[in-house]
């Protein structure tokens, strides 16, 4: 018989543990595969040892200035904690990031040079003595307008490759002592409060990677494309990821519809991540704009909001193979994916597409039809929000992390999303989930994006309305006609309490990273006024 603390009495050392980092990624790529291309950008490509040898130079022009214990691999490299900031944020948001992340480089793109000079001036204001300007890099684009790039040389900003130059390529970085230590550092969205800082850490990048590429089935030497911006959780750890595979990232300057199909044409393009936004933006894009058949099965991975189950019918039929997952920045991406059962090829397509604890802490049963809050806990988790410790107890109560999020689980095992906390609608005593009335909304012919909230109604309490965009060419003259039709459509879809009992057409407000903001669409439901003399 073994002794439980003989076995356990091994201690750790140098030769048997090392902190987990993705940071080895990059090195195993450059030694394996050197010549293979790591990055294109229109004409500019870089292989994988070059890659490595950049960001080594980087460390090093970084360290030179004291900055260090996140670009993805050179930051950490450095000691340093990389900020992905969202180029569609306003100046004074930015600001506000800057300021309170204490930020002490600012790489910015040419085109975006002004935007972030307005920040930091925001800040210096705001800071007035004590501010302490963080060194300022320019990186320049050959195939943007020259004149903000002339512009911020004249200020004398640092341009990117003369600072690289200052570095060494041989630079000998050192990994993190420990795999707690913070890697990078990221802003919720903030739609009605001032964003949190979500910071996290080498072990959570090192699994998130890994794990990532598993369940996704990426195979070495995978071309992935960047419709996901890298601002939005690291791309989701798929910086990384690309590294591990020694695969072949595919940048685009701006994401469309045209830009995808010619880079999947072109490149050789097999995975990509995008936000139901996009998936939107691609099945519904101009013929001309479109280049289908598709010459291979493309693998897309979806999040960051529930995508409308007609959007995902419509990806599958022009030959794209859907991954749908689920997460937010605070879990370094995707915490969960909807694992796809060979049973469900005798589904019907559109049924296909629908697959997808309470304040007590108790599981819910696995009933289908009891809402819960979804809640995690894990070595993905993020390590807090910074500087903001009454958030951490909040997200953190009972040692679970809350999602905010509301959901039920099916027999199976598996999850179903149903809506944020916030966004239930509660009808005559009836909770209405909003993503499935828009679920049956987006699913009209004529309706290109939808959104759904509580208006005030005078005989349920409230009840759903319907905000709608419509597809380009849809007459839209008589909006009464069109509004009476995509109720009467949903009537043969949805209970009777759940059909959108007013329906409002026009362009939908989004935020920064193309999340419909629900908020804003409340405020207007409110200012409408209560709905009279609703009888479904």
């Amino acid at each position: 018989m073994v002794v439980e603390r003989d076995i356990d009495d091994l201690p750790k050392n140098a030769a048997n543990y090392t902190a987990l980092t993705p940071l080895w990624l990059l090195e195993r790529a450059a030694v394996v595969h050197p010549n293979r291309k790591s990055v294109i950008h229109g004409s500019l490509q870089y292989t994988w040892l070059q890659t490595y040898q950049r960001c080594r130079r980087l460390a090093s022009a970084l360290s030179k200035y004291s900055i260090g214990a996140g670009s993805s691999f050179w930051g950490p490299m450095s000691g340093a904690v990389v900020n992905c900031v969202n180029i569609r944020l306003n100046a004074p948001t930015i600001a506000f990031l800057l300021e309170h992340s204490s930020a002490a480089v600012v790489m910015v793109d040419q085109e975006f040079f002004p935007l972030a000079e307005e920040a930091l001036k925001i800040w210096s204001d705001k800071s007035k003595n004590d501010f302490k300007p963080p060194l300022l890099i320019v990186i320049a684009d050959e195939s943007c307008d020259p004149k903000a790039l002339e512009y911020a040389l004249r200020k004398g900003v640092i341009e990117y490759e003369q600072f690289l130059e200052t570095g060494d390529p041989e630079f000998a970085w050192k990994p993190p002592q420990d795999e707690w230590q913070s890697i990078a550092l990221g802003y919720t969205s903030g739609t009605t409060s001032s964003p949190k800082g979500v910071v996290l850490h080498h072990r959570g990048a090192y699994i998130m990677a890994l794990s990532g590429a598993l369940v996704w089935g990426m195979n070495e030497g995978a071309v992935y494309l960047w419709t996901l911006p890298m601002f939005h959780i690291n791309g989701w750890c798929f910086t990384w990821t690309l590294a591990a595979l020694c695969g072949t990232n595919i940048c685009l300057r701006q994401v469309a519809a045209k830009a995808i199909y010619q880079a999947i044409a072109n490149d050789g393009v097999t995975h990509l991540c995008a936000a139901p936004v996009v998936l939107n933006s691609i099945v519904n894009a101009p013929k001309s704009e479109t280049i289908l058949p598709l010459p291979r099965v493309v693998h897309v991975m979806t999040a960051g909001a529930a995508a409308p189950p007609s959007v995902l019918f419509a990806m599958s039929q022009q030959g794209f193979r859907v991954t749908h997952t689920y997460g937010l920045s605070e879990t370094h991406g995707p915490a969960t994916v909807c694992a796809w059962k060979p049973e469900w090829d005798e589904l019907p397509p559109e049924t296909q597409a629908h697959v997808v604890s309470t304040t007590d802490m108790k599981p819910v049963p696995a009933d289908g039809t009891t809402i819960g809050e979804i809640v995690m806990r894990g070595n993905t988790v993020m390590k807090g929000y910074l500087k903001n410790p009454k958030a951490n107890e909040e997200t953190f109560a009972n040692g679970w992390f809350h999602s905010g999020d509301l959901g039920v689980k099916h027999p199976d095992g598996y999850i179903q999303l149903k809506d944020r906390s916030k966004d239930i609608i509660i009808s005559g005593g009836e909770n209405i989930s909003s993503v499935e009335v828009e679920n049956a909304v987006y699913m009209h012919p004529a309706v290109l994006e939808a959104s759904v909230v509580a208006r005030p109604d005078d005989r349920w309490g409230e009840s759903p309305c319907a905000f709608v965009t419509l597809k380009p060419g849809v007459d839209s003259s008589d909006e009464r006609r069109l509004a009476e039709d995509i109720m009467k459509f949903c009537r043969s879809k949805l209970p009777a309490y759940s059909i959108p009992k007013s329906v409002v057409f026009g362009p939908l407000a989004k935020t920064a990273t193309g999340k419909i903001q629900k908020h804003l669409l409340r405020a207007r439901a409110k200012e409408m006024g209560p709905l009279k003399k609703s009888k479904l």
